[in-house]
């Protein structure tokens, strides 16, 4: 009511002992429910405000937008308000159709919904575009398709060919040889023959063996090459790789997390709302608060004790030799000794030296997933 900021809980005492502290209550008392309308709006306005500019139409924590909004000095305070806690405040905005809410593990998360005529054109055009878009493609893709059915039906009329089994119209016809070459002794003996047999018009004739049919058989009959469909398609040695390489990247992915803060390594200050003085500073984290807000003590002082949410904190790269803290992705958790940085690649590689994997050599593991161990 009074719009005074105390300095600490003395003023604060001496503050609502004044008479002019009792004159606004008093007000107050007179007409509540307009005042608490009017702070609400206020407050209501400010964080949508703070919402819609600093994170747009992106999902996040609703305590990350909290935390931001009251570093501000003149905020409104939200125990002015009509709502409780920013649980309640959420829930409200879900349930006005402000913003998409959803409850996790991890708290509330909101969507702000824009709703700017012009940007609703704007996504209306775009939805449009895309679903032209995908007409075309899907109208160039059904002509694909007949182009290669069409293609098929005429390659199958083409290479197919009927074959049948060898038939012989007569079954008293047998298979005659004729052995053109004679030598002397054949030509002897058979003369000797045709002098004791007398001449004969029976040509000599030669039975096949059984087996000469299906002989025949099998070198007349062309196999129809046979492709079997349902069988895979062997994977060659780079497909495997790829494979295996996708399956990595997806595991690695969902053991991610989007905290980061982890008690005991050190970090960079990077943001400049507490003014140059502490921008670019290294300083240690003592304490995580709701996942994403440190406590944090400066290098070199141990008096001064601030608090920051992890998007104005980064990690901190230690020299070759000394340990860092894993703080996210497979081996989180895990203290290592930092080996080497590639700094093309933006990477580094480590050695676990406590925790899970001890002794493994970890290589191209980024920036942002490891940070100088506070010794």
């Amino acid at each position: 009511m009074c719009q005074k900021q105390c300095r600490d809980e003395n003023g604060f005492k001496c503050h609502c002992m004044a008479e002019s502290h009792q004159r606004q209550l008093l007000l107050f008392a007179d007409n509540p429910d307009t005042y608490l309308d009017t702070f609400s709006k206020e407050f209501y306005d400010d964080f949508i405000y703070l919402l819609s500019r600093r994170f747009g139409t992106k999902r996040v924590h609703g305590n990350i937008v909290y935390q931001e909004y009251v570093s501000e000095r003149d905020h409104t305070h939200m125990n002015s308000t009509k709502w409780e806690t920013l649980t309640d405040f959420v829930k409200w905005l879900g349930r006005e159709g402000h913003c998409v809410v959803d409850e996790t593990p991890k708290g509330w998360f909101i969507t702000y919904i824009d709703k700017d005529p012009e940007v609703i054109a704007r996504q209306k055009a775009s939805e449009s575009k895309v679903k032209h878009e995908m007409d075309d493609q899907e109208r160039i893709a059904q002509f694909v398709e007949r182009q290669i059915e069409r293609a098929q039906a005429t390659q199958k009329e083409t290479s197919e060919s009927q074959f049948t089994d060898l038939q012989r119209d007569d079954e008293t016809d047998k298979v005659q040889f004729d052995f053109g070459g004679k030598s002397s002794g054949c030509s002897s003996n058979s003369t000797a023959d045709k002098s004791s047999a007398g001449t004969s018009s029976k040509d000599h004739r030669l039975e096949p063996p059984k087996k000469l049919e299906n002989i025949l058989k099998k070198a007349v009959t062309v196999n129809k090459p046979y492709k079997d469909k349902s069988k895979p398609k062997r994977k060659s040695a780079l497909d495997e790789i790829l494979e295996e390489e996708e399956k990595k990247k997806k595991r690695i992915k969902s053991q991610r997390k989007e905290n980061w803060l982890t008690e005991g390594i050190v970090v960079k200050i990077v943001t400049k709302k507490l003014g140059d003085k502490y921008y670019k500073k290294k300083a240690i984290i003592k304490e995580v608060k709701n996942l994403y807000i440190g406590i944090v003590q400066l290098v070199g002082s141990e008096e001064t004790t601030l608090k920051f949410d992890q998007t104005h904190l980064e990690t901190v790269l230690p020299a070759p030799g000394r340990l860092v803290k894993i703080v996210n992705g497979e081996y989180y958790g895990s203290i290592a000794e930092m080996l080497s940085i590639d700094e093309k690649k933006y990477t580094a590689t480590v050695k676990i030296k406590e925790g899970r994997s001890k002794g493994q050599t970890v290589r191209d593991i980024a920036y942002e997933d490891i940070s100088k161990l506070a010794v």
